[in-house]
Order: C-alpha cells, then structure tokens, then sequence
C-alpha cells in the first residue's frame, strides 16, 4: 500500500494543473481565520469542487513547494477503501518527500471507512491546513461527524450562480442600457435563457448546445450509480430509477401517495425502504423536499412537500413532463438562488388551496412571501394575489413579491402592496437600484 501512496505522491508532484475560472468562493479567506479549521466543501457530483481547490492550490504554489502542498483524489481506483491508507498517508508522505506538510486537500474522503476519526486525530496532532471535499450531504454542517463539530467550517458549492454563468461564457451585460437598448435587452433574455433551460453546471455551460443534454443524462446516470446505488448497496436498482423518474415528472411529494402510485406499478416498495431511499437521494444533493409553513412540527412531518432539483437543466434533460414547462423552471431556479443566498425557507397553503411558493424566515419572523409567476396574465395575477394576501394575513408579513419573466409594477390590493419584478432585477438586486452589480467582474 506504502507504494501505491508514493506512486499517487509523485504523479501529483509532476501533474499540470489546469486552467481554472475563478469562482465566487474565496477559499483564501477561511485560512486567515484567527482559529485554524477544518474546511469541509460539499456539493453536488461535478458542481466544481475540485476545480475551486486546483484554484486555490495554485496560488499557494506560488509560495509552497508540492511536497508541502499535497493533494489526494479518494476516487482513485487505486486506493484502497480502508482505514489502513489513511494511517500509512502522512508517514509515506514524510517519508517520500521529508518535507512538512503545510496544506492537505482529501477529494471525496468520505468513501474512506473511519475517514472522520482520522481527520480529527490528524487536526489535534499536527499543524496542517486540512480541506476535504465530498458529493454527500454527510460533509455537510448539519450532518457532519460527531468528532469534527465545532472543528469544521462547511462550504457548500452550488452550480453556478449567473454572476458566474456570465464569466464562464466570458460575456457582459450593461444593466445600465437594459432600459434603452433593445440589443442589450435581446442578449440579456438570450443568455438568461440558455441558463435557466440548461442549468449552470460547469462543464455543460462550456459545452456546445448539442452537447449539453447529453451530458446532463450522464451525470444522472453516474449520480444514480456511483452516489446511491454503489455506496448504499442498493439491490432495487429498477425501483430507485423509476422513483427518480416519479419526482422529475411531480411537483409534491408524499410517502404515503409514492407508495399507492409504485404499487399501481408493481413495484413492491415498502415505506420504510422508501423512505430510505428518499434520504439516499437527498444525500447525493440531488433533490431537495421544501416543507410547508407550520408552527406544528408534526404538520410540517407529515404534509406532502414541494420537489426541486439541483440544476434546472436535469428537468430539462430527463423529465417528460415538465420539460419545456418555463414555469416550472423559474420556481426551480427561484428556489437554488434562495438557497445559495441561505434563506431558511417553506411553502405556505391554506385549506382552500391557495398557495405561496415561498415563505422566507429569518429569527423565526416571516420576512419576505414570494410567488413564481412566468406568464402573467388576468387570471395568473388573481390567483396570484389572493394567496399573497391570504398569506400576509395570516403570517403579517407585508413584504409581498411575484417574480416574473418581464412583467414589472407595483400594486395595492386590499390595502397591501405587491412588487411585480423581473426575474433578472430579482437575481441581480436590481430592483433596489444596484444595476452594477455586474461591471468589474471580468
């Protein structure tokens, strides 16, 4: 095993690391700390998180030799899966390059049994700059081990935010001219476009239109297998994959009603094993289930909840259904950028179905009742507005928005007012006057 480790050792000490596009994370900033942590970076499959290290290592090797700057991809076939190469690690890299290492990066670590143990007794013992990365939830600061708490900093890296999407394309927009150029305006809707249908995972942005698909299904077929069915050791294969095809065609889901529609199918799934698999699913940062507003915790548990995915561009890719459903893409896509911003959020809904798609929390006090609204219309806008309302009066929230494709106003109804914004002022903050916030970027 010794000998494996020095044979990765010495092909990262000669390995060209490539070209990076810098991102919005500043890793740089987590070490300057006054404490020294652990810095746990966890996202979905192929978000990024590998290429946002490579950044951050080469400006240290601007500085640090690579015997001091040691990186280890745990996918390696290579490697073998126990808590064995973990131990032999450091003594192997003193003994390989008898130089000190100052910064360690550990690329998917959590496929190593005990992995959390070693990095805690290797954080207490030496005066390492630790960084571990992981496509599970488990790296997570709600989930991560009992023995790093309160020892680990979690960075969570989403596809990329628009900001980004416009950086990676090398494109710019003048939000000053919006207003007076229709040629600008015409970009902007295009390239807008292209992002919320096709979604803002790294490789598929660079790719080419035909591409783009194509490697969307790859990444589900890979996620399917490498993140849930290989590392949960999942015998149902058939049953997980049309449980996944079940959520990218719904808009809520219930235990319960899941279990009646995959009997209906013939898929013998019993409720705890779907609940299972639900949590496998979640795990691989795949889905997310967003809970309805309930001061009752038991209302929250057992309510259906709202489906979303990690990337617009995987409904795109692989639901039949909702596949050209713009509406549906913008809810998807509000609801990632509400979640990059870490808003605590819910959905609300009153026994006579009215329904706002978000409720935003901060210190327990509702601040912000959101509607996603694509095509705005007389009868999109009542029934908009009535959930707005009922909502508002029964939460006291005056804070009243609908986010929509390009329709803007602002209303008084029933003595509250209600902000109707674009969607690209909305993402952008441009709403509150910041039409800036693009320039210098590039």
């Amino acid at each position: 095993m010794k000998d494996i480790i020095k044979t990765i050792l010495y092909e990262w000490k000669e390995r060209k690391l490539p070209e990076v596009i810098e991102r919005e994370i500043n890793i740089e900033s987590y070490i300057k700390m006054p404490v020294r942590k652990i810095i746990a970076i966890s996202g979905f499959r192929r978000v990024g998180k590998t290429y946002l290290l490579f950044g951050f290592i080469k400006k240290l090797l601007r500085k640090y030799s690579k015997e001091e700057v040691i990186y280890i991809n745990f996918e390696d076939e290579r490697i073998t899966l126990s808590a064995e190469f973990l131990t032999l690690l450091l003594p192997t890299i003193y003994e390989t390059f008898n130089k000190k290492v100052k910064f360690l990066f550990l690329d998917e670590i959590h496929i190593i049994p005990q992995w959390s143990k070693w990095v805690r007794r290797i954080y207490d013992t030496e005066n390492i700059n630790i960084f571990i990365t992981g496509s599970s939830s488990k790296l997570g600061s709600r989930e991560i081990p009992t023995e790093l708490r309160g020892r680990a900093l979690d960075i969570k890296v989403y596809p990329l935010s628009f900001k980004e999407f416009l950086r990676f394309k090398r494109e710019e927009i003048d939000f000053e001219k919006i207003k007076y150029s229709l040629k600008e305006k015409a970009k902007l809707n295009k390239l807008l476009e292209e992002y919320i249908y096709y979604g803002g995972m790294p490789e598929v942005v660079l790719s080419n239109e035909e591409k783009k698909l194509e490697i969307l299904q790859e990444y589900y077929r890979t996620v399917l297998r490498r993140d849930i069915i290989d590392r949960f050791r999942l015998k149902n294969q058939e049953g997980l994959s049309i449980l996944l095809r079940l959520l990218l065609n719904s808009k809520y889901f219930s235990i319960s009603k899941t279990y009646k529609t995959l009997k209906s199918m013939n898929y013998e799934i019993g409720k705890s094993t779907l609940q299972r698999y639900i949590s496998y699913i979640e795990d691989s940062y795949f889905v997310n289930f967003l809970q309805i507003f309930s001061p009752k915790i038991k209302n929250r548990m057992q309510t259906r909840r709202k489906i979303y995915f990690i990337d617009n561009g995987f409904i795109t890719a692989l639901s039949v259904k909702f596949s050209k459903n713009w509406a549906r893409l913008y809810e998807n896509f509000v609801f990632n950028e509400l979640s990059r911003r870490n808003k605590q959020v819910f959905y609300w809904k009153n026994h006579f179905g009215k329904e706002v798609d978000f409720v935003i929390v901060e210190d327990f006090k509702t601040t912000e009742l959101l509607q996603v609204c694509y095509e705005v219309d007389e009868e999109n806008i009542k029934r908009e507005e009535r959930a707005l309302i009922s909502a508002s009066n029964e939460l006291n929230s005056q804070n009243l928005k609908v986010v929509t494709k390009d329709f803007e106003t602002e209303k008084k109804v029933k003595g509250k007012r209600i902000k109707y914004i674009p969607l690209w002022k909305w993402l952008t903050g441009s709403e509150k006057g910041k039409n800036a916030f693009y320039k210098n970027n590039f």
